[in-house]
């Protein structure tokens, strides 16, 4: 007859858990992801401000900081249109066009008054938005071809009505339209106001709304939105839309600003749209974004500028240098992060 024989389970001095892999650690990584996505770019942005104060004297003033704000309110709100666009996992190439677009348009509506020189960029951009998002939602083909044609299209128009270039709309002094580009309310230029305001209310749209949800879902999953009873073509063909308006919107205030309309502006803007956008935590490939993440990433792109600028050394050229690596790393880094949370 044998013995029985038991075993004792080991038992270590501390009852603790010892395993860190299990769901709390993966909870905690999990979060630890998210929050280096979402707020990443801010604290670079704070890191190298500071950086900059204290690197260069002219900086930190109040002049160079209004110039900064200002000079970055055009690019944030065509950044703007361009997060919804991103987010439902499609792309714009016309906005640089259209925001010069609009520029020329509302320096030629001038001349008929404040009220046209507002409405007719933003009506015309944004048909020509509808046409973008009519074209990928309904006949389903790709955004990149659609918007690159879109972005012709918008130059062409522009380059007609201005003669090839050749005319130049001015704005006169002392107009509404001037004083809404060129003033400043309790020491902010307007168009930053305008910029803050027009934020505001697509976060809040972006996570208050159903309208919201629906863009979300959309970049996602498509086909789960659709089986969800998510409106997948009537949304994209207003992020669309609404990409196309902003960029008008932001071209005529920028118009307003110079007091003209100049046919050269817009070049290669739907790329540091894009990067802004990017940068700021919203994946390429869709279902995840910030608004603020956008407008941060807007900061950091003209505070790169800026201290290129400080330098004195070094041509706008190595701006590009720049921006194209911190974009390269972000997009690395959001790979990363996404199959990291995909593991756990």
């Amino acid at each position: 007859m044998s013995a029985t024989r038991t075993e004792t389970p080991v038992t270590t001095a501390s009852n603790e858990p010892t395993d860190v892999t299990g769901p709390v650690g993966s909870a905690r990584s999990e979060r630890l992801s998210a929050l280096v996505q979402q707020h990443g770019a801010l604290a670079v942005l704070v890191l190298v401000s500071i950086i900059a104060s204290f690197s260069f004297d002219s900086f930190a003033t109040g002049d160079n900081v209004s110039n900064m704000a200002t000079g970055s309110a055009f690019l944030a709100i065509v950044a703007l249109g361009m997060t919804f666009v991103i987010i439902t996992g499609g792309i714009d190439l016309s906005v640089g066009s259209l925001f010069a677009l609009g520029g020329v348009l509302a320096a030629w509506g001038s001349r008929h008054g404040t009220l046209v020189a507002l409405l007719l960029p933003l009506v015309v951009c944004g048909l020509i938005g509808v046409v973008n998002g009519l074209l990928v939602a309904r006949s389903r083909l790709a955004p990149f071809i659609v918007t690159l044609a879109a972005m012709l299209g918008a130059r062409g128009l522009m380059l007609a009505i201005t003669d090839e270039g050749a005319n130049t709309y001015l704005i006169g002094k002392g107009s509404f339209l001037a004083e809404l580009g060129q003033g400043t309310t309790l020491g902010v230029g307007n168009p930053v106001w305008i910029m803050l305001a027009l934020f505001v209310a697509g976060a809040v749209v972006l996570r208050r709304t159903r309208f919201g949800q629906h863009v979300y879902a959309v970049g996602g999953n498509e086909d789960a939105a659709a089986l969800m009873g998510a409106p997948v073509a009537r949304t994209k063909i207003v992020v669309y839309t609404l990409s196309g308006v902003l960029a008008g919107l932001a071209g005529a205030l920028n118009a307003a600003w110079l007091a003209s309309g100049v046919t050269i502006l817009g070049n290669g803007m739907e790329l540091d749209a894009i990067s802004a956008v990017v940068i700021g935590g919203t994946l390429l490939t869709g279902g995840l974004g910030y608004v603020s993440g956008s407008l941060v990433g807007v900061l950091l792109l003209k505070v790169i500028q800026n201290i290129i600028n400080q330098i004195g050394s070094l041509d706008s050229s190595y701006q590009l240098v720049v921006s194209g690596a911190f974009l390269a790393l972000v997009v690395v880094a959001q790979t990363w992060l996404g199959r990291r949370r995909q593991l756990m």
